[in-house]
């Protein structure tokens, strides 16, 4: 024994598991683990739905598996490494709180031993059996990182192994072969990482099992077909009065219908629903005046804002937008009530009690009402109405004063709230009406003083910024405008914090003799400090994320574009007096330049390939087609010239986003407070504040266009500018 705790912990755990004597290898726990775990199939309308991992607990014919795995309402079926199916025709156990969930199939099946988590130790080798990505029966091997550790309140066994999408539900196995968990859940931070549920919560379940036949299943929130139509292939259930789709539809842009059944709406009619939506970047809402196939209206939210689209066709090409527009009114990510009036030839459109547009169109009429959703978004749909007339009844003018008047005496401190919600009580369908009337009101005040408070916060660091940039090239701070860059989209950037840290990165490299001999060996060792010793890289995964062009998470993350990973490096350089090393505003990629002395020769240096050195000649083959760079890409970069570059990749990053489109408007503000005769940006803020239905400040754009518009300028463009104003105006 003596000999044995004197090995590594890793070794050990192979000769000496939880109990027992020898550990079997991966490939013996592989081989007679396979035969018991098994793929689950949800099969849809269209074929198979979804794919998960379960396996063998019992030897007539149950599965454990997650929850999620099983969804709700779906035809399933199991098949297992011999690639026999088997339909699942009970649902014999379900635990929501600890996503789990047993299947019953009528075969003979080979279980696997169920371990005991209470046993598990850090550090034991561990094994894993699923369906990654759709790959049947795959395997791999880990250690336990941690048990227990808490997600949610729940205790769960965090896993050093990858677990990806197909892999839930799958053994967890000791090196026994013994079940110690089900695997559950992937990392959003690293790969490498997963978590399990403990084996002996499975087994209490078992013990207790809640079983449902599968044709009882089948109906659990299933939409009654007498009220609802679902139509293009997406999912619609319905829980607790609540409608929810959560899959894409079959249609252009994941389209998808569900039409009310009982009757067809009169010539001019209403319909409301409030609506909710998990993802802004997709759309939900009403749909009205539909034939029963391509041909109907839609309001819903979209991105933030409402629109108002007739669909005529089955693509993009059949379809107007024939208003999209924001509104104070509307609430992001929480329930909005969406209401439509259709006249003979008006539709109008109210979110949340508020008028938001009356359009002039009457080219489709008649048809049902219902619901519809669009993209990847889940939406959740409630109290859908149809009827003449929907508006909510105004309260007599003396009622509503009373109940008023109350909330008012409770938040001057003149009344109690017990004694507030006794005059409440005194006519309660009033009173909830003026309470709701109350709270939406104070909740957008709230939305427009934080409103207020972003913008007062973006002209503070626009002003802090100005005044940086204002100064002598050689008396800017670079590493501070970044930073002041990075904190005008986020209040809690601190700024001291980040200049300290790379003060001290500067005192680290301070004493190194590499730096007194000469630009060449100073920018070696820079190199190597920053990129060999200190991890910094290019961002390896999402280049386009806002993160690698904000300096504080550059400094933290040790993850850039080529642009922040320069001015890292040439602030380093000149804190630490080493000359003649700049940035370069090469075309496609911002690099180093340095030289041994003024009248030395021009070398590269790539931040973003971890430092690699180049030669002009060697990058112009790389960024262009001619092989060669124009005089004014091999000038140094100026640090307002740097800073301008910063924020139009940070503008890009928004336009490039449907969902981030409005986000661009303090990107193109700050920029044109920094350049204010930039013509571009300034196009393009006009183009924004109409497109957000601010035709004044667009207005006011277009007339300095117009101001500056130069005299040899093409005169088709400058009769579009005044056309452009006229309608603006």
């Amino acid at each position: 024994m003596v000999f044995m705790r004197s090995l590594p912990p890793l070794v050990f755990w192979m000769l000496v598991p939880a109990t027992g004597l020898y550990a079997k290898s991966v490939e013996e726990i592989a081989a007679e683990v396979k035969p018991s775990v098994v793929k689950i199939m949800q099969v849809g309308r269209e074929g198979l739905d979804g794919l998960g991992t379960g396996f063998v607990v019992d030897a007539d014919g149950l599965i454990a598996t997650n929850l999620h795995v099983i969804g709700e309402a779906r035809r399933l079926e199991v098949e297992t490494a011999d690639g026999a199916r088997h339909e699942v025709t009970e649902v014999t156990a379900t635990d929501s709180h600890w996503d789990l969930a047993l299947l019953r199939v009528k075969s003979r099946l080979k279980p696997l031993p169920l371990g005991d988590n209470e046993q598990i130790r850090q550090g034991q080798p561990v094994v894993a059996m699923g369906n990654p990505q759709g790959l049947a029966f795959s395997v791999v091997d880990g250690v336990v990182s941690e048990y227990p550790d808490l997600i949610d309140e729940i205790p769960m066994i965090r896993l050093a192994l990858p677990i990806e999408k197909g892999n839930s539900g799958g053994p967890l196995l000791d090196r026994e072969g013994r079940v110690l968990g089900i695997l559950t859940l992937k990392s959003a931070r690293t790969e490498n990482l997963g978590f399990a549920m403990p084996v002996n919560e499975l087994k209490r379940m078992m013990a207790e099992p809640n079983p449902v036949l599968m044709e009882r299943w089948l109906t659990i929130g299933v939409l009654n077909p007498n009220l609802w139509q679902p139509l293009y292939g997406a999912r619609w259930s319905q829980r607790a009065g609540v409608i929810k789709a959560d899959t894409p539809g079959s249609g252009f842009g994941g389209r998808s219908l569900c039409l009310w059944q009982p009757d067809l709406p009169p010539a001019v009619f209403e319909a409301a629903v409030e609506v909710k939506l998990d993802d802004e970047s997709g759309a939900a809402g009403l749909a009205f005046c539909s034939d029963g196939g391509d041909r109907h209206y839609g309001f819903y939210p979209s991105a933030g804002k409402l629109r108002l689209t007739r669909f005529e066709g089955a693509d993009v090409y059949a379809w107007t937008i024939l208003a999209d527009v924001p509104s104070e009114a509307y609430r992001s990510g929480d329930w909005n009530h969406l209401r439509v009036r259709v006249e003979e030839t008006v539709i109008r459109c109210w979110v949340n009690g508020r008028l938001l547009l009356t359009q002039e169109d009457s080219a489709l009429r008649g048809g049902r009402v219902g619901l519809c959703k669009f993209r990847n978004t889940v939406a959740e749909f409630r109290r859908f109405q149809t009827g003449v007339d929907l508006a909510a009844p105004s309260l007599p003018v003396a009622i509503a004063s009373s109940l008023r008047g109350a909330l008012d005496q409770l938040a001057g401190g003149d009344l109690s709230q017990d004694e507030a919600l006794e005059r409440l009580l005194a006519d309660p369908v009033a009173g909830r009406q003026v309470m709701t009337s109350r709270r939406s009101e104070l909740e957008r005040q709230a939305a427009e003083l934080r409103e207020m408070e972003g913008e007062l916060h973006r002209r503070i660091v626009t002003r802090e910024l100005l005044a940086e940039l204002a100064k002598l090239e050689e008396e800017i701070d670079l590493l501070r405008a970044t930073l002041l860059l990075a904190r005008h989209d986020n209040a809690d950037v601190d700024i001291e914090h980040y200049m300290q840290a790379f003060a001290r990165m500067v005192e680290d490299l301070r004493p190194d003799p590499a730096l007194g001999r000469g630009t060449a060996a100073a920018v070696r060792r820079i190199r190597e400090y920053l990129f060999d010793e200190g991890g910094f890289h290019g961002s390896r995964h999402d280049y386009q994320s806002r993160s690698n062009s904000y300096m504080n998470e550059v400094l933290d993350d040790r993850e850039g574009l080529p642009i922040t990973l320069s001015v890292l490096f040439v602030e380093l350089a000149s804190r630490l007096g080493v000359k003649e090393v700049y940035g370069l505003p090469l075309p496609g990629q911002f690099m180093v330049g340095y030289k041994e002395g003024p009248e030395g020769e021009l070398r590269l240096l790539d931040p973003f390939g971890r430092g690699r050195g180049l030669s002009v000649e060697e990058a112009a083959l790389e960024l262009t087609e001619s092989g060669a760079f124009d005089e004014v890409a091999l000038r140094p970069a100026t640090k307002r010239a740097i800073i301008l570059r910063m924020l139009r990749n940070l503008l890009g990053s928004a336009l490039d986003d449907e969902a981030l489109v409005r986000d661009s408007l303090p990107y193109l503000n700050l920029l044109l407070a920094i350049d204010p005769e930039s013509a571009v940006e300034r196009l393009t803020r006009a183009r924004m504040y109409q497109r957000l239905g601010d035709k004044p400040a667009a207005a006011a754009d277009v007339r300095w266009l117009m101001e500056h518009f130069p005299e040899e300028g093409p005169d088709q463009l400058r009769l579009q500018l005044e056309q452009w104003l006229n309608s603006l105006q």
